[in-house]
């Protein structure tokens, strides 16, 4: 017989069992949901620390539709990016409760209370044009339960824009920098603090920025020592980066906290 084994190397119908996930319900698994076209993986905040996303590009509104449904009736909170305006008026009329957050190009559902903001995360973007790249990662480290604060528009064309946020951003966890043109945000930052930092290039940019390759080059090439760098336009994953990074430290401050006041 052979066990599945998850990262910490445990056999994870185990780890099922600590986690109180049932590995199957006559012999189907509980925690995913089989909607024909796609298989919801309700078990994944247990697991993984982040729910089930939805990645509306692509799909039919109707399949979208589903899912939101399946997801609601189960008791989770629905998180959807990449969704067009027509699609959130479509969705609208099967699901009035559903918002629309038009920077960030995404929904949201609440049924349950989301977590309660710990820590500090940064979002800074270079400039305007890539503000829904830097809502998406906002609002996704949001959702994970991490305190945000937003810095717009302090791009190398005017460094004394941000020099003034130096002393927030040296007070936050970890920070999303999210540059189009030739990427150098990310570099700067990281050249003045000791912070974790994710870079996220986006396809903002003339000519030969090749819908973000430029950037996503540059910012690979950064001569900064630390800086990660997401995929070009990815919001979503540098927010997952810096809400689970910001989980951590603000956990460790906790118990460390504890064990002062215990003494």
């Amino acid at each position: 017989m052979h066990l599945c084994l998850d990262l910490r190397g445990a056999p994870l119908h185990l780890w099922r069992m600590k986690r109180g996930v049932s590995t199957n319900k006559a012999r189907g698994n509980v925690d995913e949901h089989n909607l024909g076209f796609a298989r919801l993986d309700l078990a994944r905040h247990q697991r993984c620390g982040v729910p089930e996303v939805i990645y509306c590009a692509g799909k039919a509104p109707a399949q979208v539709s589903h899912i939101i449904a399946a997801l609601t009736k189960m008791g989770h909170n629905v998180f959807g990016t990449r969704c067009p305006p027509e699609m959130f008026t479509a969705l609208r009329q099967q699901h009035p409760r559903l918002v629309y957050h038009e920077t960030a190009r995404a929904i949201t559902l609440d049924i349950q209370p989301l977590p309660k903001p710990l820590g500090h995360v940064a979002v800074i973007c270079a400039g305007t044009s890539d503000l829904p790249v830097a809502e998406e990662a906002a609002l996704t480290a949001e959702r994970m339960g991490a305190a945000v604060v937003r810095i717009h528009d302090v791009g190398v064309a005017g460094l004394h824009r941000l020099m003034r946020h130096l002393p927030v951003l040296r007070k936050c966890n970890a920070i999303v920098a999210v540059a189009g043109m030739e990427g150098a945000l990310p570099s700067v930052v990281g050249g003045l603090i000791d912070r974790p930092l994710i870079a996220v290039p986006t396809s903002v940019g003339y000519g030969m920025n090749l819908q973000g390759v430029a950037t996503l080059l540059a910012m690979l090439n950064s001569c900064v020592s630390g800086v990660t760098v997401v995929n070009v336009d990815n919001g979503f994953g540098a927010g997952v980066a810096a809400a689970t990074i910001n989980r951590l430290v603000a956990q460790q401050k906790k118990s460390r906290n504890t064990r002062k006041t215990a003494k």
